[in-house]
């Protein structure tokens, strides 16, 4: 208002204009007289709404910067305390993978070394101990055995 009292947000434009009022933009007070309101008419009112549009983009011209600035602040924030959590899971995620890399390997060493036994076996019986025509269905059996345990 004119005398210094601070206006609320809520306040509309239409009742701001009513009075003279000073308009304070970055410590700089600008005295604001507002012509005589004779009648609303359609024209008045779209008028309004320009103005309010530009006291809006006007504001948000000014302020946006802080805004955007502050909430940077706050997500870098909230960015360094979610690594912050997020540091040990990983760790964790790392020591877990490291197990399983180490205890596939291993399995897959020792699935080799009893696939290359039982065919070493396999073979001994059939070309040393017994013919093919007792063995062939053998080993038949017991490779299809083997595959289906082993998946």
């Amino acid at each position: 208002s004119a005398d210094g009292t601070r206006v609320s947000d809520a306040t509309l434009m239409e009742v701001l204009l009513m009075n003279d009022f000073k308009l304070v933009i970055n410590n700089t007070a600008y005295s604001v007289s507002p012509p005589v309101k004779d009648k609303l008419s359609s024209e008045h009112a779209t008028e309004m709404e320009d103005i309010k549009s530009l006291v809006h983009r006007l504001f948000v011209a000014l302020h946006l910067e802080d805004h955007q600035i502050r909430k940077e602040r706050e997500l870098l924030q909230k960015l360094d305390h979610l690594k912050g959590e997020l540091l040990p899971l990983e760790q964790m995620k790392a020591r877990i993978m490291d197990s399983a890399d180490a205890k596939t390997s291993r399995l897959l060493w020792v699935g080799l070394a009893l696939m290359s036994t039982q065919g070493g076996a396999l073979a001994w019986l059939t070309w040393w101990v017994y013919s093919w025509d007792i063995m062939e269905p053998v080993t038949y059996f017991i490779t299809y055995g083997s595959a289906m345990a082993f998946y």
